[in-house]
């Protein structure tokens, strides 16, 4: 074979890769799929501090029937006039036909707080998925009762906190069987103490420094559906309390327990390494994660832990403000990261957009792991002070060419990245289950959004739902090895990442034109190991730990 003609074939090969990639697209189907949500942040005319954050939702199947539902937040009204029917948070069914049906008043979940964020985990081992909303006031868990109902059980499981919650996550950090509840808090704020905020002498929603931050919370499981918070004991106090607003919990140092990782708004990030023996050490700013590559605190939103190129190391990407670029860790080990931002062509096409649910997930599964980011300023008269920019803003596609590098294929995805609004958090999961993961995005004031991905099951896939029996029943924190062909990938189940939101439990891996998988292999936090070998690609297994790997 000549040279000329290798230079022809690899030309050809990338030209058609290229091609299979553009011809993913997304299109909005929320209405047309009886998903019919309007956020509200309470709308008082006053501009108040808490109002501009938004609140999230996401994906988690509550009834164990293989289709995903979605759950998405509102907030009370704030006015001095309160609504006769107040907004209330809302649960959809997924009806597995491609459409949904409102089901909150029948399950009892249509807290009419001032929703901000959320998780999902069985904290209680019980077989049912649980749900926690962090609130500006009390917090909520619904107790997944098995019959398509919940019940509030906050304040009996005590971690019913009345402060301003934001992101939050269960985990299992001392590999018990037990998930832990993890909650970043904002600000210590109340209504009552709100001041106004100027620019140019134009009214605008004040910063983060406006008021002092509130510290997180930790809450460690007892197992018996009560929680104690340890936030003190476990260390974590010895970090200086930050406005919180996006947690990723994940093994970043391949020690066999779960770090976490936390983005705040003006404060250095933090990153919590786990001790092992029920304490934490702050090492942000020694891993190189806490801040910019200048060595300046930014306004971060969104976080998430995974490994985009497939080193068996969890990396992290960080959404920031406008003028910041969004910023991508890459993790070399032994504790330590680099900002590959720059190289990695994440700077120049994020600068000008403030980011908040930013994830981590295979959109045309060629087995690397792509960005997406939403993104929408704080300010909703922003073109009053500066017309460099709009209050929507368009969200944002990052292809992984594999190499390191990204490439921005916002403009080729279809009518569903063409949307122009205020966006905040981002969820991501196999709704239809058809082989290829969907988003949904929540926006500030207005309808939500759920983007489905149309095109890239043409390469193959598999899905893997982990459930524990030694280990927590959620199977969170368990880490997935799949080897096929050339491609080897590593996940790890979680309940956290993005901001606001909560994502699939199951673990999706695009496998490109692998047509068998040579090894799944699943580490669960107990320290079990089960493998599968020579499996078929474009289904569904379900592993329950210590028992044959199958197919659904």
């Amino acid at each position: 074979m000549t040279m000329s003609y290798l230079r022809f074939f690899f030309l050809i090969c990338v030209v058609f890769g290229a091609s299979i990639a553009h011809a993913v697209t997304f299109g909005e189907v929320a209405e047309e799929s009886g998903i019919h949500f309007t956020h509200t942040d309470g709308e008082s005319g006053k501009r108040l501090f808490n109002e501009q954050y938004g609140s999230g939702g996401g994906f988690f199947d509550y009834d164990n029937d293989g289709y995903l539902d979605i759950y998405l937040i509102n907030a009370r009204s704030q006015g001095e006039q309160p609504d006769a029917a107040p907004p209330t948070n809302v649960l959809y069914h997924n009806n597995g036909k491609g459409s949904f049906t409102d089901v909150t008043r029948v399950a009892g979940v249509g807290d009419t707080g001032y929703g901000v964020g959320a998780t999902t985990g069985d904290y209680d081992n019980d077989g049912d998925i649980d749900l926690y909303v962090t609130n500006f006031g009390p917090n909520i868990l619904y107790r997944n009762n098995a019959d398509g109902t919940f019940t509030d059980v906050a304040t009996s499981a005590q971690v019913a906190d009345a402060g301003w919650g934001t992101s939050c996550a269960f985990a299992d950090f001392d590999n018990d069987g037990f998930l832990e509840l993890y909650i970043s808090n904002y600000a210590k704020y109340t209504i009552d103490a709100d001041k106004p905020c100027h620019r140019h002498d134009i009214p605008v929603y004040c910063g983060p420094s406006s008021y002092p931050p509130q510290p997180d919370l930790f809450y460690y499981n007892n197992g018996d559906g009560t929680f104690t918070d340890l936030t003190e004991q476990s260390g974590l106090l010895n970090a200086p309390a930050s406005h919180g607003l996006g947690v990723a919990i994940g093994d970043s140092d391949n020690d066999g327990d779960a770090d976490i990782y936390v983005a705040n708004d003006q404060d250095f990030n933090f990153l919590f390494q786990n001790r092992g023996d029920g304490t934490f050490e702050e090492i942000g700013l020694l891993s190189g994660v806490s801040c910019s590559d200048m060595g300046e605190a930014e306004a971060g939103m969104g976080v998430t832990f995974e490994d985009y190129d497939n080193d068996g190391r969890l990396d992290i990407t960080v959404s920031n403000f406008q003028n910041e670029t969004n910023t991508l860790y890459h993790n070399e080990g032994d504790n330590f990261f680099i900002d590959t931002t720059i190289p990695a062509g994440i700077a120049e096409h994020t600068h000008r957009y403030l980011g908040w649910g930013i994830g981590f997930f295979d959109y045309d599964n060629d087995g690397y792991k792509d960005i997406f980011v939403a993104n929408g300023h704080t300010m909703d008269n922003i073109a009053e002070v500066d017309r460099s920019t709009t209050t929507p803003q368009q969200n944002l596609l990052f292809r992984n060419l594999g190499d390191g590098r990204f490439k921005d294929v916002t403009a080729q995805m279809g009518e569903g990245f063409a949307l122009l609004k205020t966006s905040r958090a981002a969820a991501f999961g196999d709704y239809d289950n058809d082989g290829d993961i969907d988003i949904l995005v929540t926006n500030w004031n207005q309808t939500v959004d759920l983007l489905r991905n149309e095109g890239g099951n043409r390469n193959n896939w598999i899905q893997v739902k982990a459930i524990g029996a030694k280990s927590n029943r959620s199977a969170i924190g368990a880490r997935v090895k799949v080897v096929a062909g050339e491609l080897t990938q590593y996940a790890e189940v979680k309940s956290s990442g993005s901001y606001l939101a909560f994502s699939d439990l199951r673990l999706h891996f695009g496998l490109k034109d692998a047509e068998n998988i040579d090894l799944l292999e699943i580490r669960w936090p107990s320290g079990i190991v089960d493998t599968g070998t020579n499996l078929s690609v474009n289904q569904w297994f379900i592993a329950v730990e210590g028992e044959k790997i199958v197919s659904e």
